[in-house]
């Protein structure tokens, strides 16, 4: 890879499922494209449904029974991950990709001891044994904040609390010594202040490691704290993406400054500000824009056709028939 390559580069990635609702097709990921840099991070923020864990899934060709990658390319650190055979993809996912999920127990099985799940991927990918695999596991317990690692690491996931569990997940994913963390809503689990601790544990690792990092939320405060750039999903698309800074303050598309007028904000006493209508039925055919129904600023054309991709300044994306700042200027 040269210098000047993304260590991450996704391209028109089509995922569907089948023998949901009905048997009926599912587009849960339609045509999304961005790119990654070594040591980036990138928040991936939308509703519930609105195709963040699938595209994540898609990326570690993972997907659940019924689910397929239908299009689209997925270019890692070099290599089309769409041309590799699956015993290929094996080498790749924990080596050189890890996931860590929004349910640490969903990572982690009750009958083994900690050493052994977190030693699993150094053991397979490293090729580390006896003293130095063992070594291996305390500094990564060590490294994530896990007290008196010697000892914990012969206990089970059962003796171990929320947040300590979630730590002992992020252990598991650097084990590998990977390029690349996708991060799945790992807070949602946690109270306010183990959140904030274990956000800032993933900086200090992605800032060791040199880690790229795919924070997925829909949480837009830990976007602003954590994430160098955002993309803002809806209905499969991606709608917006572009840094945070950018996004944040001058929002081009009208689901963006939705999400973000959303926010609670501190001393503010009017009522919260609520998206009208509903999200659309993935399975269903849809023309024109997928937010046309909930937008306000919507027009004929919204509903006829579906909005091109606009690029704009910095490399700055959005799917909108009408650019939002022109829309309120008009």
């Amino acid at each position: 890879m040269s210098d000047t390559s993304p260590l991450l580069k996704v391209t028109n990635l089509q995922a569907q499922f089948t023998g949901f609702r009905g048997r009926r097709l599912v587009k849960a990921v339609d045509g999304i494209s961005f790119t990654l840099d070594a040591g980036e991070t990138l928040g991936i923020v939308g509703e519930s449904g609105c195709g963040k864990t699938t595209a994540c899934h898609a990326l570690f060709r993972l997907l659940p029974a019924g689910g397929e990658v239908v299009g689209g390319s997925i270019e890692f650190d070099g290599q089309d991950l769409m041309g590799l055979s699956p015993q290929e993809m094996r080498q790749i996912r924990g080596r050189d990709m890890a996931m860590i999920l929004q349910d640490p127990m969903a990572s982690l099985n009750p009958l083994f001891s900690i050493f052994d799940q977190v030693a699993e991927p150094a053991y397979y990918h490293q090729q580390l044994r006896r003293s130095r695999l063992k070594e291996r596991v305390r500094q990564l317990l060590a490294s994530v904040r896990i007290p008196s690692p010697e000892v914990r690491m012969r206990e089970y996931p059962h003796q171990m609390s929320g947040g300590m569990r979630q730590r002992i997940v992020g252990a598991m994913a650097m084990a590998g010594g990977p390029k690349l963390i996708v991060a799945d809503e790992p807070t949602t689990n946690l109270d306010v202040t183990i959140q904030l601790q274990y956000l800032n544990l993933l900086k200090e690792i992605q800032r060791e490691a040199g880690v790229a990092l795919i924070f997925v939320t829909h949480n837009l405060g830990i976007v602003a704290k954590m994430c160098d750039k955002v993309a803002v999903m809806y209905a499969g698309k991606i709608v917006e993406q572009g840094s945070v800074r950018e996004i944040y303050t001058n929002p081009k598309h009208p689901y963006t400054e939705a999400l973000l007028n959303s926010i609670p904000k501190i001393g503010d006493k009017e009522s919260l500000y609520v998206i009208p209508g509903q999200p659309p039925d993935l399975a269903e055919e849809r023309i024109g824009c997928s937010f046309q129904p909930r937008c306000p600023y919507a027009v004929e054309k919204c509903a006829l056709e579906t909005p091109e991709e606009v690029v704009l300044k910095n490399g700055r994306v959005a799917q909108c028939w009408l650019p939002l700042m022109e829309t309120q200027n008009a």
